[in-house]
C-alpha cells in the first residue's frame, strides 16, 4: 500500500497500529522527538497503574482544598494553564493545565514512594517495553519519544493489559460532564469533553481529529507538533511527530490526515 500523503514541509514520523501489531509506519519510527503535551497520557498511565494496584485512589485529597487525583487528571481542579495559584473554584470549569499535572506527579510520588521518573521506568516504559521513551522532564509535557513507542501506548489504551478494564472504561469515559472550556488552538468547546488524562472527542467541533473518528475517539496533542489518538470503534491507534511547533499547519492537515488513515485501516484494511 501507498504511503499516505502529508502535506508538510518540515521533517516528520507518522504510525497506525490495531491492538495487536503496527499496520503503518512513515519516516524514521526510532526517532526521538519532544513529546510536549502528549506526555500526559504517559503520566496518567502511570497514575491509573498506582489506581490499580490500590496505592492511590481517585478521590483520594490532592490540590487545593476540595480537589482530588480525579479532579487533576480531568483538569477541573482549578488551576490556570501554569502557575500555582488556582484561578477557579473546583469544578466549576475545564481549565487545561500544566500545574495540575506537576500536582498529581508529587502525589503521586508520596503514594508509591518513588520518585516518579523512577516509577514510570518500572511501571510504564517496562510494562509496555518501551525502547526509546525519555522520562526525566516535566510530567506535564517533557518526556520525548518514538512513533514506535506512541504506538506501544496505543495498543495499551485500545486493549488494556496494565490497568483492568473496568479502570479503562472509567479513564476513557467523560468526568464532569457538561463544564465547557477551551481546547488549546482550537477555542472554546461546549462541553470540552475528558477522561482522566485523555481528551475524549465526543462531537467536538473545530477538532484534531476527522470528521469519520468515533464520538469515543481520544488521546492528546501537543505543542511540539505531536499527536496520538485511539479510536475504540475503528480498532486504531495513530501518532504524528515533526519537526515544527503546532500552528495552522497541523490544524489544516491533521483530520485529512486521520481520515485517510481510517478509511485505508478502519476494519483490518492494509494489515
Amino acid at each position: 500500500m501507498p504511503e499516505i500523503p502529508v502535506d508538510v514541509a518540515f521533517e516528520h514520523a507518522l504510525g497506525v497500529s490495531d491492538a495487536e501489531h503496527t499496520l503503518l509506519t512513515q519516516g524514521e519510527d526510532d526517532r526521538v522527538w519532544d513529546l510536549a503535551s502528549v506526555s500526559k497520557p504517559l503520566t496518567a498511565l502511570g497514575a491509573l497503574i498506582a489506581v490499580d494496584r490500590g496505592l492511590l485512589d481517585l478521590d483520594d485529597q490532592a490540590g487545593p482544598e476540595g480537589a482530588t487525583v480525579r479532579h487533576l487528571l480531568a483538569h477541573t481542579a482549578g488551576y490556570a494553564f501554569d502557575g500555582a495559584d488556582p484561578v477557579s473554584a473546583v469544578g466549576a470549569r475545564r481549565i487545561y493545565s500544566n500545574t495540575g499535572f506537576e500536582v498529581l506527579a508529587d502525589h503521586l510520588d508520596e503514594a508509591t514512594g518513588y520518585d516518579l521518573e523512577d516509577w514510570m521506568e518500572q511501571t510504564v516504559v517496562q510494562g509496555l517495553a518501551l525502547r526509546d521513551l525519555e522520562v526525566t522532564g516535566s510530567p506535564a509535557a517533557g518526556y520525548r519519544g518514538s512513533i514506535r513507542d506512541l504506538l506501544a501506548l496505543g495498543r495499551e489504551l485500545l486493549e488494556p493489559t496494565l490497568i483492568s478494564v473496568e479502570l479503562w472504561r472509567e479513564a476513557t469515559s467523560v468526568q464532569f460532564p457538561g463544564l465547557a472550556g477551551i481546547l488549546p488552538g482550537y477555542g472554546r468547546q461546549r462541553p470540552n469533553d475528558w477522561g482522566l488524562g485523555f481528551e475524549i472527542r465526543d462531537g467536538k467541533s473545530p477538532h484534531w481529529t476527522g470528521a469519520g473518528s468515533s464520538p469515543r475517539t481520544f488521546g492528546h496533542f501537543g505543542q511540539s507538533g505531536s499527536f496520538l489518538w485511539v479510536d475504540p470503534e475503528a480498532g486504531l491507534t495513530a501518532a504524528f511527530l515533526g519537526a515544527e511547533r503546532f500552528g495552522e499547519t497541523h490544524v489544516r492537515i491533521w483530520p485529512s490526515l486521520t481520515d485517510e488513515i481510517l478509511a485505508r485501516h478502519r476494519d483490518g484494511g492494509g494489515g
